[in-house]
């Protein structure tokens, strides 16, 4: 019996390394008897001013950093919707419009690999549904890239230099535009939104800021 007892102990001391617990949350909505998607990521909304604005559903390092991996390889939408939800929420309470104004255009960050992450565009289709506020894909590439993760600070930014244009130019006097808040799946250093931002102001665009999935850890963005 004894042996039984340390035989599920281990179970659990594994599942425990492999997924960490207080991740995983009861869907309310859900019927109980583990059906698809009765489990969700909880996160904590996070909000910073620099290098620009920004709101984030979590940090990403752990659990989630596993789960938007997951993500990019094999795309399930209902598996970005809690982090929407939690992101929405923050946006709401701290950049809505005030009444009588019209709601912020999202604007996703477009990728440039031949093979593009998913994430962006949905975050602005599922962001758009939860807040109401309407998509606006006004952001291109002008060229292509270096891959990031391997790149530090200084040439992260000199990377992204000159790499977007905005399709289209932005109409009435500064007092009078109509805000933009800028998505992507990850804010690292900033340089990528950061250039994205002022292509958009280069067209007379208000760029409010970016709403990301995750905001990755002080010691990875260094």
């Amino acid at each position: 019996m004894s042996s039984r007892r340390a035989m599920v102990a281990g179970f659990w001391a594994d599942l425990g390394e492999l997924l960490p617990l207080e991740w995983l949350v009861r869907d309310p909505s859900r019927p109980a008897g583990g059906a698809a998607g009765a489990w969700t990521l909880e996160a904590a909304p996070l909000h910073g001013s620099e290098p620009l604005a920004w709101w984030s559903a979590g940090l990403y390092d752990g659990a989630l950093r596993r789960h938007l991996l997951g993500l990019r390889r094999e795309l399930q939408p209902q598996g970005l919707l809690p982090l929407v939800r939690t992101l929405a929420e923050a946006l709401r309470s701290d950049s809505g419009p005030a009444p009588g104004r019209e709601h912020p255009l999202l604007v996703p960050i477009p990728s440039w690999k031949s093979r593009p992450n998913p994430l962006p565009p949905l975050l602005a289709k599922q962001l758009s549904s939860q807040l109401r506020w309407p998509e606006a894909p006004l952001l291109a590439r002008s060229r292509p890239v270096l891959g990031q993760h391997r790149l530090n600070r200084e040439l992260r930014w000199a990377n992204q230099e000159g790499a977007f244009h905005c399709a289209i130019q932005a109409r009435g006097d500064r007092r009078g535009r109509r805000p933009l808040m800028l998505l992507d799946d990850i804010l690292t250093t900033g340089a990528t939104a950061c250039h994205a931002a002022a292509a958009l102001e280069t067209a007379g665009w208000r760029v409010l800021g970016l709403a990301c999935l995750a905001r990755t850890p002080e010691r990875r963005g260094s």
